[in-house]
């Protein structure tokens, strides 16, 4: 048996279909040359190898140079951060960005991250985060090549795809290289939502593609790149590590939560379609012990539960504070996987709070989110799912043929 490295780059060209080509991007991979054997008649279903495992491939790469990570609390491989990873094999690491949530991902949504200093390894901490959300060319003075290994959920609205698409032009406009540690995407197994509309460009919102888009933070980083989304269409010199045993369709539990209130697969899986409500009048339940597993509002008639949210850490100052809500409790219906939004639950809370209280209070917050004014009129106009789902399916349909360029896996 004889195992060998293969270094792809991909030019930019088009097939014979008139396709475009990536730009920009190295996939760094392995491969296996051995004698065929035939087919098992029982195929081992192996645990999927993440970037981050196989820090060998590029390892040889990162010494002499000055490393900067963006990262928190899911970087780690067995329980070892990267940044202690990379020190302990004497690289030089000379900083760490942080994403939203901080670099512990203790800090609750929303709230500011500041810049601080590491108090383990003493490494300067930069947020970015709050108003300050892409590195700065002086920030990169001292940076040969970043690391990116964040865990993300592959939803549109979960702002580490936007701190990657800010990283990466950064180091574009700059010319420092970035490496993408790839992660299974919990949520890869299907596409579906409203595509953005260009002027619900924001943070929470950056590209036009649905809620949830089905690919990993590597193919992402691709797609960024070949479809020209950074400023002014500069190429990122992206390398890319991808995971092994690893397609769409396979079942991963995250070891380590991504943020504070996605506790659970519960609330990871039901995530797309709640938070939404996030700019309602209705609860998630943040302030409770099932975050995003769960949703009320203390004008709902009773319904099957009801609880009280209380300030905690990830949630100081929880919506409906000390009031208690009757609502649902949804986690029971995620054992099957789910493979599109549920619309359902705002269909519900609308029809449930009818004259009582309004439903969405922040009106251009909700329209950022959906990524479009459109979803938020067709509830008012009491469109059924059915009807608001049939709406979205020519853009998903043009968006499924911009992602298959750029699928690493099967």
């Amino acid at each position: 048996m004889e195992t060998i490295f293969v270094f792809l780059l991909v030019s930019c060209s088009q097939n014979a279909n008139g396709e475009n080509r990536i730009a920009g991007t190295i996939v760094i991979e392995e491969d296996t040359l051995r004698i065929p054997k035939a087919p098992s008649p029982t195929p081992t279903i192996k645990n999927p190898v993440l970037g981050i495992d196989r820090l060998h491939l590029f390892v040889d790469s990162l010494k002499g140079k000055r490393i900067a990570v963006v990262g928190n609390q899911t970087s780690v491989v067995k329980g070892i951060h990267l940044v202690d990873t990379l020190l302990s094999l004497k690289l030089n690491v000379v900083k760490v960005f942080s994403p939203e949530h901080g670099f512990r991902g203790d800090v609750d949504a929303g709230e500011k991250v500041d810049h601080s200093v590491d108090e383990k390894t003493g490494i300067p901490l930069v947020s970015l985060y709050g108003n300050h959300k892409k590195p700065s060319p002086v920030q990169l003075e001292d940076v040969d090549v970043v690391i990116y290994d964040i865990q993300d959920v592959g939803v549109r609205f979960y702002t580490f795809i936007s701190t990657l698409h800010y990283v990466m032009e950064a180091c574009a406009e700059q010319k420092k290289q970035v490496v993408v540690l790839d992660r299974p995407n919990p949520n890869g197994h299907y596409v579906d939502g409203p595509i953005l509309e260009t002027e619900y460009k924001s943070f929470v919102g950056m590209h036009q593609v649905p809620i949830v888009y089905g690919m990993t933070i590597g193919e992402y980083a691709m797609m960024i790149n070949g479809e020209g989304w950074l400023d002014k269409g500069v190429k990122c010199d992206l390398w890319i590590i991808p995971c092994k045993n690893y397609t769409h369709k396979t079942k991963y539990n995250l070891p380590v939560a991504p943020s504070p209130n996605l506790k659970s697969e519960a609330a990871i899986s039901l995530y797309p379609s709640l938070c939404l409500f996030e700019a309602t009048t209705v609860s998630v339940g943040r302030g409770t012990e099932k975050p995003f597993e769960i949703f009320g509002h203390p004008r709902f008639p009773k319904c099957e539960i009801e609880f009280c949210p209380k300030p905690q850490p990830g949630a100081k100052t929880p919506p409906h504070e000390n009031k208690i809500c009757y609502g649902f409790d949804l986690s029971k219906f995620t054992s099957k996987r789910t493979y599109e939004l549920n619309l359902n639950y705002l269909i519900q809370a609308r029809d449930l709070l009818g004259d009582s209280a309004v439903l969405i209070d922040q009106n251009s917050f909700f329209n950022r989110l959906a990524g479009t004014k459109t979803l938020k009129e067709q509830l008012y106009k009491g469109w059924s799912a059915k009807e608001i789902r049939e709406s979205w399916k020519p853009g998903i349909e043009n968006f499924l043929a911009t992602r298959k360029k750029y699928l690493l896996y099967d």
